[in-house]
């Protein structure tokens, strides 16, 4: 590995999702953007790209590097971030006498709780706590075909894949330096098509979940409901909300099956953090992003319904363009997950 990469080589972050691609590197001293694009994908095709291997993906991927970076890369390392919900994560305790044990711990895991037979996953583990009577460890799986599609697409894009990791890690790694991150939070990454939910606890994700609900689906809610157009539903998401306003008993109406049952899986995660990782910290603070966060009002409703304090998060302010033109406003909750990975420290790599 050492003769293949640079430490003192910048890293570059790659955001492949289930709807688009985004690349973007950053100073992170000075928090200063030098370069970034974007390219729309079919979600369909996709996926069909990540499981089969076919050239959807680097074909795009060659097209991003070729014709729609703003700026300038410093380079082709890449920090690669894949759909969290391709991935299975978990977090366990173990007694502190039985760390001897614990490659053996991580396979019972995989086994109980992942639907893919261990010979298909890649699967790293790594302690994060310990005390006299006991250690907690996270345990990440990746189905291998994923991995081997997305380094095969990337390789051929012409760039060195060096860490991969599950876009919600990403997003965390921002919120940890930008949002107060050091308290214990609850993380509602509200995509395009899927929603990721995580608990951020003492600089590593304790627990995740997911459902796929995300921003397109409140604006399908919208349009089916207030039988109006797709455009014109996006509009009412965006610029109406579920804040006061003569439109709110509508939208509220329609989007509320959708918000229920994100709600129902955050309080699952939320209980299994409490139940099984730590009786004695609490969740300090809810922190929604992602694209489909941009509707007016969110923040209160989970506020509302957890009973506890949640906001929109803010984390593009820290970031500074210099004389780049930036994406627009209504686009920039996309470019989250991809500064995350961005953000990585190149020697986390070489631990």
């Amino acid at each position: 590995m050492t003769k293949l990469f640079h430490k003192d080589k910048p890293v570059i972050g790659l955001d492949i999702s289930q709807t688009g691609i985004k690349v973007m590197a950053i100073d992170t001293q000075k928090w200063l953007v030098t370069g970034y694009g974007s390219v729309d994908l079919d979600p369909l095709k996709i996926q069909q790209s990540l499981e089969s291997g076919d050239e959807y993906l680097g074909d795009n991927l060659r097209s991003l590097f070729t014709d729609k970076i703003v700026g300038t890369l410093p380079s082709t390392q890449a920090v690669i971030g894949i759909p969290s919900n391709r991935s299975f994560s978990r977090t366990f305790n173990l007694p502190t006498k039985a760390e001897k044990n614990l490659a053996d711990a991580v396979e019972v895991e995989v086994d109980q709780y992942i639907p893919i037979p261990l010979s298909s996953l890649y699967v790293d583990y790594e302690i994060i706590e310990r005390n006299k009577e006991q250690l907690t460890a996270v345990m990440a799986a990746v189905p291998k075909t994923l991995v081997d599609n997305v380094l095969a697409a990337v390789s051929k894009a012409e760039l060195d894949p060096i860490v991969i990791e599950p876009g919600i890690n990403a997003v965390a790694r921002l919120l940890e330096a930008t949002e107060e991150g050091h308290l214990s939070t609850l993380i509602v990454d509200i995509g395009p098509a899927s929603t990721d939910i995580a608990v951020l606890d003492e600089s590593a994700i304790r627990v995740s979940g997911g459902l796929g609900i995300g921003g397109n689906t409140f604006t399908l809610d919208i349009a089916k409901k207030l039988n109006v157009t797709l455009e014109n539903a996006h509009q009412l998401k965006v610029l109406n909300g579920i804040n006061a306003g003569p439109r709110q008993a509508q939208i509220v109406r329609a989007l509320t099956p959708s918000l229920e049952r994100i709600t129902a899986e955050v309080r699952k995660v939320i209980r299994y953090y409490s139940e099984r990782i730590t009786e004695s910290r609490k969740i300090e603070q809810v922190l929604v992003v992602g694209s489909g966060s941009n509707v007016p009002g969110i923040g209160d409703y989970f506020t509302n319904e957890l009973v506890m304090a949640a906001r929109t998060a803010s984390p593009w302010q820290h970031l500074n363009f210099g004389t780049l033109p930036q994406p627009h406003k209504q686009f920039r909750p996309r470019y989250i997950t991809v500064a995350g990975l961005a953000s990585a420290k190149i020697e986390e790599a070489w631990q």
